[in-house]
């Protein structure tokens, strides 16, 4: 985690090197932290702990629960009302979870109890951050990214001598930690951060719509991970209960049309 946070962190100070952009970290290092730590820092090493005990599909899965983390988060801190979209897309989302944990309800372990709570702990900080960032300090997409990798590289920097690495990571490794961290989190970043400054942070959440689908055709080309009628069922829920809660659809239409 820390060299992803860390390359990412390269990254971005080199753009600014290359921008002429000089980043005012000591001025607002209590945003950049808090939003290091939530956006970054937090769900990195709770996604990390999650995926030494549970698939990649029910992972991705997981992670795209993010905007209905968003739509609680809005409901108690912007004091956003609740339409019925809304509240049936909660609905749905905590009927895909509850598939996907009861899919091995009979073997599965505290270990993989906790690894799911993890998962979704990881996904509810994503939706504090969103919405911390929308009321936070407004600096641009690129000072936050910025900023904010920094501040997480310096949270994450202890644990290595608490938590040392089991083995030195192989060239095939740290190429994958590098590409991670340079194009999924450097530049993934500033492009989200973007999102949320011109579209709102429940808008922006939409982009886990597509989390699902491509963690579970990964999961299953490349880790040959088998895809179960309970991974597709529970994604499907997860999906619908995401696309309601953000507005993407509603309920209304759909009535109006079958009563014509």
């Amino acid at each position: 985690i820390e060299l992803r946070v860390g390359f990412a962190a390269i990254t971005l100070f080199i753009f600014a090197l290359y921008l002429r952009k000089k980043l005012a970290f000591a001025t607002h290092k209590k945003h950049f932290f808090i939003l290091g730590a939530l956006n970054s820092a937090i769900p990195f090493l709770l996604f990390a702990y999650a995926a030494q005990t549970i698939n990649a599909s029910t992972l991705s899965i997981l992670n795209s629960t993010t905007p209905i983390w968003g739509a609680i988060v809005g409901i108690i801190w912007s004091k956003t009302k609740p339409t019925k979209s809304m509240l049936l897309g909660l609905l749905l989302g905590l009927t895909g979870v509850a598939i996907l944990v009861g899919q091995n309800s009979l073997t599965i372990d505290s270990q993989a109890i906790t690894a799911i709570v993890a998962a979704l702990c990881a996904s509810l900080s994503y939706a504090i951050a969103s919405h911390y960032t929308k009321h936070a300090p407004k600096l641009s997409a690129f000072d936050n990214a910025h900023g904010s990798m920094w501040a997480a590289s310096i949270m994450v920097l202890p644990l290595i001598f608490v938590i040392p690495a089991r083995e030195m990571p192989s060239n095939e490794v740290m190429l994958g930690v590098v590409a991670l961290g340079v194009l999924c989190t450097a530049v993934a970043y500033i492009l989200f951060f973007r999102l949320i400054d011109d579209i709102g942070p429940t808008s922006a959440l939409t982009v886990t719509f597509l989390i699902p689908l491509f963690g579970i055709v990964w999961g299953n080309l490349i880790l040959d991970e088998q895809i179960g009628p309970n991974t597709l069922v529970g994604a499907l829920c997860v999906i619908a209960g995401t696309m309601l809660v953000t507005g993407f659809i509603r309920i209304k239409p759909f009535l109006k049309r079958n009563t014509l």
